[in-house]
């Protein structure tokens, strides 16, 4: 379970990547069984139920798993390390501003936008 109580209204696609680059993270909790997710999602992807609300994810985690991005996609250059974070009980992947390894502090940061996609930016803590 979160940190945050969970709100009554849906999360969708538009409204999670509006407040992510406000830099606010948000995901959804489950109230059949405390899973959390860091995306919008129609069901719960650990039980498949519908009874899922909008909570507010911490900022500051683990790196969970990382790699590097050796050849960048069209509107990026260099290489770039990108890693699954662990926020809580949620894990979200993110772009890593600088290198980490699996176990590292990281915090959120920036947001970094692809194609009008935001991605969360995380740097080292």
């Amino acid at each position: 379970m979160s940190g945050s109580e969970p709100s009554a209204d849906r999360l969708d696609y538009v409204e999670w990547a509006d407040r992510l680059r406000d830099g606010e993270l948000l995901g959804q909790e489950c109230a059949e069984c405390g899973h959390t997710t860091a995306a919008p999602k129609a069901a719960c992807a650990q039980c498949g139920s519908r009874t899922i609300a909008t909570v507010t994810l911490p900022t500051t985690g683990t790196v969970h798993s990382e790699t590097t991005i050796a050849v960048a996609p069209e509107g990026f250059e260099g290489e770039y390390q990108v890693a699954v974070v662990r926020l809580g009980d949620a894990k979200i992947l993110g772009r890593i501003d600088d290198t980490v390894d699996i176990g590292d502090r990281v915090s959120f940061t920036d947001v970094v936008t692809a194609d009008d996609h935001p991605a969360p930016v995380f740097t080292p803590v």
